[in-house]
């Protein structure tokens, strides 16, 4: 049985994972045969976002700001959350683990501590991830009324509903996207381009079926709104200059509630997806 594997999901602002990366397709088995529930496993799910590991590795530099500018002052801190940033990506190294996640960690940490130095306020040191939240939260929710939800559009690239449940990537077209994707995230040579015919046009254009947009619609909907919520919960402790409830909000709202997103996400993709085929069957 084949399976689609997404890459580790980059991070942005520590604690804050982006879209891109917690809407890469994770591993769904597809079911054996009509009626059979589509399963979930829990730990691919987690491997998705990092595994264990990874979400500790992008909470680390933010932990690593909280504890130690309350203890010592915006120096201190900056000066701790470079440090864990650059200790994940040597530790990274080390494991001979694909460094992606670290690197844009390790990027967004010295933006955001650039922001904070050159304010002098703590504070800042999370401003870049609530205007980021806020943007992207507008974005996705704009999608929706030009009848291309956000999340519909990235599904359906990476697994069109019309090859099979979550796509069997049997198909000549569909393994070079995916194997272009997975290229680019390993930051490796485009695979050779496969012989073969291209991927069948569906008979309805999954924007044409109304249950279709209607759930992707509403899954586009939660993906926006909880980018909007971060930066609706965190900017009143912004401006009351409550740094630890920042870090603390930016953590909890971060890949834990991503992690949700994306199981809900999978369910939901995989039970239209044989939707799909049981209505190009009938």
């Amino acid at each position: 049985m084949d399976r689609i594997r997404g890459d580790e999901p980059a991070t942005g602002v520590p604690g804050e994972p982006e879209l891109a990366a917690a809407a890469e397709p994770a591993d769904v088995e597809q079911p054996e045969a009509d009626g059979a529930t589509p399963l979930f496993d829990r730990h691919l799910v987690l491997e998705q976002l990092g595994g264990w590991r990874g979400m500790v590795d992008a909470a680390l530099p933010t932990i690593a700001f909280i504890v130690a500018n309350s203890q010592g002052g915006l120096r201190v801190g900056i000066y701790a959350a470079l440090s864990a940033a650059v200790l994940v990506f040597l530790l990274r190294l080390v494991r001979r683990q694909s460094v992606q996640q670290a690197v844009s960690g390790l990027f967004a940490v010295g933006i955001a501590v650039a922001i904070a130095a050159a304010s002098g306020q703590a504070r800042d040191f999370f401003v870049l991830g609530i205007v980021r939240n806020a943007a992207i939260g507008l974005v996705v929710l704009a999608s929706i009324a030009f009848r291309r939800p956000l999340v519909g559009v990235v599904a359906e690239f990476l697994a069109p509903s019309h090859l099979g449940s979550m796509a069997s990537a049997s198909l000549p077209g569909l393994r070079k996207r995916i194997d272009s994707v997975r290229a680019h995230l390993h930051h490796e040579r485009p695979p050779a381009p496969a012989r073969g015919e291209p991927d069948p046009e569906p008979e309805l254009h999954w924007r044409e079926d109304p249950r279709m947009m209607r759930a992707y619609t509403w899954l586009t909907v939660m993906w926006g709104g909880v980018f909007l919520l971060r930066a609706a919960v965190q900017a009143p402790f912004y401006y009351a200059d409550e740094v630890e409830w920042l870090g603390t909000v930016s953590l909890l709202l971060g890949l834990p509630v991503t992690a949700i997103e994306v199981v809900v996400t999978l369910w939901v993709v995989s039970r239209l997806h044989r939707h799909r085929c049981a209505g190009a069957r009938g």
